[in-house]
């Protein structure tokens, strides 16, 4: 047992008689829930390590032990910023509202995404806010299209690299990823196929850029989201062009 750890268990114990009888509840059943079964691995990272790795699931598993809710971006971006510097990086959260990065580490600027809905699959991945086109001229010209894939080419150049956390399994068992989507391969939309839905009742038109392989095979596919919404979605991304950092599985007791 290392020092740190002695003097951390010391300042715990120290505290315990002041503590009320709830809070010794939910102290009580944070420690069940890291007593609880659960298989935390690495895959090929250069972000990660196994310290890393284990303080990060430990936070996820201590947001379950409140909540049958998936962990958010708000929560996916505060966390890792504080597991990278708990392991000794220089790592710090964008501005609220910074329409680029959302964080870096070591200097390098991250984009950070999460996906949990309802119908993941587990070798598809869909963003479902990429980014905002708020800006642009956007009707029923095929052609507004170009300006909005635009958009998204400059909106990259913002930050260095795209994770994005996937909630792939929920409650009782747990199951998490976090993927990386090379920015080069995203990049490829530059020589996509633009599509605009011309028969939509939406306005401005949705509209599509497919990126394929040489075999004709989707690789991914971005969606322009008319209406009020003017977002952009990332669409059928096979996560096999990916790479996975780590994965986290666990069980949480019932209360």
């Amino acid at each position: 047992m290392t020092d740190d750890k002695k003097r951390l268990i010391a300042l715990l114990v120290q505290a315990m008689p002041e503590l009320t009888a709830g809070q010794l509840h939910w102290l009580q059943r944070v420690v069940r829930v890291f007593s609880a079964e659960h298989d935390f691995r690495l895959s090929e990272t250069d972000l990660f390590d196994e310290t890393t790795l284990q303080n990060f699931g430990d936070a996820i598993r201590v947001h379950h032990s409140f909540s049958s809710e998936p962990f958010s971006k708000d929560k996916f971006e505060y966390v890792l910023v504080n597991v990278l510097k708990m392991s000794g990086h220089t790592a710090s959260l964008a501005p609220k509202g910074n329409p680029g990065h959302d964080a870096s580490s070591d200097g390098v600027k991250l984009s950070l995404k999460t996906q949990a809905d309802k119908g993941v699959k587990e070798n598809i991945i869909w963003i479902s806010k990429f980014m905002e086109l708020g800006k642009g001229t956007w009707g029923d010209n095929p052609d507004d299209l170009v300006g909005l894939r635009k958009q998204f080419l400059e909106h990259m150049k913002a930050y260095d690299r795209i994770l994005i956390l996937r909630t792939l399994a929920k409650t009782p068992k747990w199951k998490y990823e976090l993927v990386e989507i090379p920015k080069s391969l995203l990049l490829k939309a530059k020589d996509g196929e633009l599509q605009m839905m011309a028969d939509s009742k939406q306005y401005p038109k949705p509209g599509y850029c497919h990126v394929q392989n040489k075999a004709g095979e989707t690789i991914f596919d971005l969606y322009f989201d008319g209406g009020t919404e003017r977002k952009l979605q990332i669409k059928n991304l096979n996560k096999s062009v990916c790479s996975v950092h780590a994965t986290w599985e666990f069980i949480i007791p019932p209360e």
